[in-house]
């Protein structure tokens, strides 16, 4: 609970991500070593905090090329004062203000997205790498040497540790909300494996566009985002059957919806309003997964004002994938054949060539519009393409479903 804070005060001090996360790794086993014998004291962050200070200043100690700071902190001592840098930092404010650097350090551009993916999940979520590598499905000394070589790219680059301003804050705060994003999705519709969802990611996810809500009080995307996986996450309970199958949203018993869950995520979406300014790509789609949670059944839901959003969204933040969720949506609010022309306006998209829920939505459409033979090729080509086990076996159940006797 504490490791994010401790290693972003430390941070702060060091103005080294890879040997602050060091130094609280040592405060944490310093803990497991004295706490069963004294107790658990009672401000156990205060505890770690000044014991990962201590092993601070002997590190500095130990490092030859750092002797001119070892004077300044040795002089400070025998005065009784520490550099401010050094003095404490347990006050609340100076404490988030840290997070958040260290959160715009983690998924600075300067990585790539599968490693400020990995050193978020390490740094602010506290993941062993082994459970990264599980989340993600990929070996774990390749997770390990992403986070690595993270960590050498942000020290040598001389990535500051700080919280930009201006339009750079604007293009930092794009890659931090992309990142926590990509954890949601991969818990909320797992890439490949034998789980359809993995809860722990989208809670991790949730975890840390909540924190960067409080930390960014005044982005209307931060709170755009949250309200999405809010919402989103709403509807983890009802999304997968008794042996883990997908079940999809049209057919969701929509009573297993987390209606806390769903307050929140409005509140969160009225609180991004209320901050003003055009709505942007995170707010516009809150506002699409909010039309979805004020409908009672399915029948219930106004696909015509999705269909309107995904206008505007495709105008805000325009992408293949948007194109297509839009043809899903004008397929619902004017018919198949509407949304299956916006469908086939995709074929030769090619980032959209292996992607599965291109032939999904055709064989959606072409089967409500009378034309099975043709939904089955989709839906069997959609299966071929999934490297989801659950997934792929609903494919192949609807693609059997439109056989001819």
């Amino acid at each position: 609970m504490e490791s994010a804070r401790i290693i972003a005060g430390l941070a702060r001090m060091v103005r080294d991500v890879g040997l602050a996360e060091e130094l609280a790794q040592d405060a944490l086993v310093a803990a497991l070593e004295q706490w069963p014998e004294s107790g658990v004291p009672d401000n156990p962050g205060a505890w770690l905090m000044a014991v990962g200070k201590r092993r601070a200043i002997d590190r500095i100690r130990r490092e030859r090329r750092l002797e001119s700071k070892l004077a300044e902190i040795g002089h400070g001592l025998e005065a009784g004062e520490l550099p401010p840098e050094f003095e404490t930092v347990l006050d609340e404010e100076r404490i988030e203000d840290d997070v958040l650097r260290l959160v715009f350090t983690a998924c600075h551009p300067v990585l790539s997205t599968q490693a400020r993916v990995a050193l978020t999940l390490r740094m602010l979520g506290g993941l062993a790498t082994d459970e990264i590598a599980r989340a993600f499905l990929v070996p774990e000394p390749t997770v390990a040497q992403r986070i690595v070589r993270a960590k050498r790219t942000l020290t040598e680059a001389g990535v500051p540790f700080e919280v930009p301003e201006g339009p750079d804050r604007a293009a930092r705060l794009s890659s931090v909300l992309e990142v926590v994003y990509l954890i949601f999705n991969e818990g909320y519709t797992a890439t490949a494996g034998e789980n359809w969802v993995r809860a722990e990611l989208c809670q991790e996810a949730l975890r840390l566009g909540r924190i960067l809500a409080g930390l960014a009080p005044d982005e209307p995307e931060v709170h755009g985002l949250t309200a999405l996986m809010e919402i989103q996450a709403s509807r983890t309970r009802a999304r997968t059957g008794p042996s883990g199958e997908p079940v999809p949203l049209r057919e969701q018993d929509r009573a297993l919806w987390d209606r806390l869950l769903i307050r929140r995520g409005f509140a969160a979406l009225l609180r991004a309003k209320e901050i003003g300014g055009p709505p942007g790509p995170y707010v516009l789609q809150a506002a699409i997964a909010a039309c979805h949670a004020q409908a009672l059944t399915a029948e219930d839901t106004d696909w015509r004002q999705i269909a309107s959003l995904y206008g505007i969204l495709a105008r805000v933040a325009p992408s293949p994938v948007v194109e297509l969720n839009r043809a899903v949506a004008v397929g619902m609010a004017d018919g198949p054949a509407a949304g299956l022309a916006l469908a086939d306006a995709l074929a030769d998209e090619p980032s959209l060539r292996g992607y599965h829920l291109l032939p999904s939505v055709r064989g959606d459409l072409l089967a409500r519009l009378g034309r099975p033979e043709e939904a089955r090729a989709e839906f069997e080509r959609a299966a071929g393409l999934t490297r989801n086990a659950p997934e792929q076996r609903i494919l192949l159940a609807r693609a059997a479903s439109l056989r001819t006797p």
